[in-house]
């Protein structure tokens, strides 16, 4: 997912001069195209990250869109309140790139596990949450945003994720993408955002509970797409949605909440996200995914 967004992230700056970078001192063999292209519009704001958040919304705010890099939680809660006040209060164009989403630096520790990500962020009224499932997603994503700067999130896994789609899909915010169709109950749906994609397909294929689901995919949400849920959800009998977040605060619960006004439309949902028992676990990604429930 690394490679793609960098790719793409370069391509684009080809063609847009106000496209800038921004890294908290990492992302070294990633950033480095970039980088060594573009060196007027790459910044390492150094091991600072609540700096880094307000270098990046000066940058945006005299016409730049600003991409700020970094590994799982430190450009979030590291400097929630410069996301907050100067990048989403004033809509201004800054990604948020969080590289590592749930527990794919799970070898490292708690510090570095992105669990509650989902639950900070789309708090903000105006991010928009970019949540790729394969590197193809990562793609689409990145053409979204650019086409429409805005405040938002992009988090990604950190490298050797499976490409599930064939080619670059198209995406709109709050509207779920079919990945695979088998010959199931259409009235069945898988619902994955992020780096579960894969998780999901393996459900599908092996796994007799899932064996009738359609895949499904929501790589862009946020506060505002709630309204485009309850009509797709009217569409199935039951959707049962995956996520390597914490069930507090994560995507299931806002499902909950797009549809809480219609009570009728509850009893659908089903969430499988990451038991809070993992906090504080070190072990691989697959390994803290099991402990966790998505195994």
């Amino acid at each position: 997912m690394r490679n793609a967004f960098i790719d793409e992230l370069v391509t684009a700056a080809r063609n847009n001069k106000k496209i800038a970078l921004v890294v908290g001192d990492l992302g070294y063999r990633v950033v480095e195209p970039f980088a060594t292209e573009f060196p007027n519009r790459f910044f390492n704001s150094g091991i600072a990250e609540q700096n880094m958040m307000g270098l990046s919304a000066g940058l945006a705010s005299e016409g730049y869109h600003v991409f700020v890099y970094s590994i799982a939680n430190f450009p979030t809660f590291r400097c929630a309140e410069q996301i907050r006040n100067d990048v989403d209060y004033h809509k201004l164009p800054v990604t948020v790139v969080s590289v590592g989403g749930g527990l794919a630096y799970g070898n490292l520790g708690y510090s570095h596990h992105a669990v509650q990500d989902y639950a900070l962020i789309r708090t903000m009224p105006n991010m928009l949450i970019a949540s790729p499932g394969d590197p193809m997603e990562v793609r689409a994503c990145m053409r979204f945003l650019i086409n429409n700067p805005q405040p938002s999130y992009l988090r990604i896994g950190k490298a050797g994720e499976a490409c599930i789609h064939k080619e670059i899909p198209n995406i709109n915010p709050g509207e779920w993408l079919l990945t695979t169709k088998n010959s199931g109950d259409q009235n069945l749906t898988l619902l994955c955002t992020g780096a579960t994609l894969a998780l999901g397909k393996i459900w599908i294929e092996s796994n007799p509970e899932f064996s009738k689901h359609q895949l499904y995919s929501l790589p862009l949400w946020g506060m505002n797409y709630k309204d485009k849920q309850p009509p797709q959800i009217s569409q199935t009998s039951k959707v049962v949605t995956l996520e390597d977040h914490l069930i507090d605060g994560g995507f299931g619960s806002w499902m909950l909440e797009a549809t809480a006004h219609l009570p009728h439309l509850l009893p659908k949902i089903e969430i499988k996200a990451l038991d809070s028992k993992v906090c504080g676990m070190v072990g691989s990604q697959g390994t803290l995914n099991a402990i966790g429930g998505l195994n």
